[in-house]
């Protein structure tokens, strides 16, 4: 799948003929907080205690082998939410690559595959900024789905793809203006 550390490798492995790269980069890396975690955490906190305390009852009463399989998916189901979640979001954002053409934006990514979308720059009507402190930043190419709050989100593995975006630690401003002088030339 290439080298996921060089961004410039991996979208100058997707370019047409005659395609220049503009800018490449990673969505921030780590541990990512969104403002949806706000209603997860404590909501997975609740869902993965209750299940672990009802299994633990369950092995504990010695009760039949069939409820104390009926609690292993909840557990389970509870341990993704509380933390593994997070790791699935962190392991998707690393191997996640962005690119800036004259003609189109380009996100590379795929854990178990490789998936390349992208979006014509000529067709695309619209472009949001959302900034924050230091420069960090989303850039949302089209429409921002009805659940904005919600897209993006890695609760499920797939899931929130709804919206095409760049997440940047930083310069999100500048990648946005890089963006917009293509999109006027092209």
């Amino acid at each position: 799948m290439g080298n996921w550390q060089d961004p410039e490798t991996v979208i100058s492995g997707e370019l047409e003929d005659g395609e220049k790269l503009l800018w490449a980069g990673k969505p921030r890396q780590g541990l990512v907080l969104r403002g949806h975690d706000a209603l997860l955490i404590p909501f997975s906190l609740m869902w993965g205690g209750f299940a672990i305390f009802w299994e633990c009852g369950v092995i504990a009463s010695g009760a039949p082998l069939f409820f104390r399989l009926w609690g292993i998916p909840f557990v389970l189901v509870g341990l993704y939410l509380i933390f593994g979640r997070f790791v699935v979001d962190a392991g998707r954002r690393e191997r996640t690559v962005y690119g800036v053409t004259d003609r189109r934006v380009v996100i590379v990514s795929g854990v178990v595959s490789r998936r390349v979308k992208s979006v014509n720059l000529r067709t695309l009507n619209d472009l949001t900024l959302s900034e924050g402190r230091g420069g960090a930043g989303t850039i949302t190419f089209g429409p921002t789905p009805p659940w904005g709050w919600w897209s993006g989100n890695a609760l499920w593995p797939g899931a929130g793809d709804a919206a095409i975006r760049f997440e940047l630690a930083s310069n999100a401003r500048e990648v946005y203006e890089i963006i917009r002088r293509a999109q006027h030339r092209s």
